[in-house]
């Protein structure tokens, strides 16, 4: 569990970095299409942290729910916002990976439907 505090943790933070990163540098360098983009990313990845903050000390799920829950997170955030700030920030083309932010969008959504699930069967016992 504390593994996945870790993982939360350095997540939250590269998400501040990013998006300062984005606010600042990038403003130079990106159009506003590609901005609003990687602002997407930043803003996934923050919202998932503070999920993934509720899951990890939530003593309403077993440890065995909080890790299957916090490693769909965390490849749905790898994924999704990942490919998204590999499209802008290199020279990877949406074009060649333009599945892997749609698998990370489903993992995330995956992640929401597990959660919902974990969340019946406390309300069914």
């Amino acid at each position: 569990m504390f593994k996945n505090l870790i993982i939360t943790c350095f997540l939250g933070m590269l998400a501040i970095i990013l998006g300062a990163f984005g606010a600042h540098a990038l403003k130079e360098i990106l159009t506003s299409e590609q901005i609003l983009s990687f602002e997407t990313a930043v803003r996934y990845q923050m919202y998932h942290v503070i999920v993934l903050l509720f899951i990890n000390t939530y003593d309403g799920f077993s440890i065995k729910q909080k890790n299957i829950l916090s490693y769909i997170f965390f490849l749905g955030i790898i994924f999704f916002s990942g490919s998204i700030y590999a499209i802008q920030l290199t020279r990877i083309t949406a074009k060649s990976i333009w599945f892997i932010t749609p698998i990370g969008g489903l993992l995330l959504i995956i992640g929401w439907f597990f959660m919902m699930v974990y969340f019946k069967k406390k309300i069914t016992k």
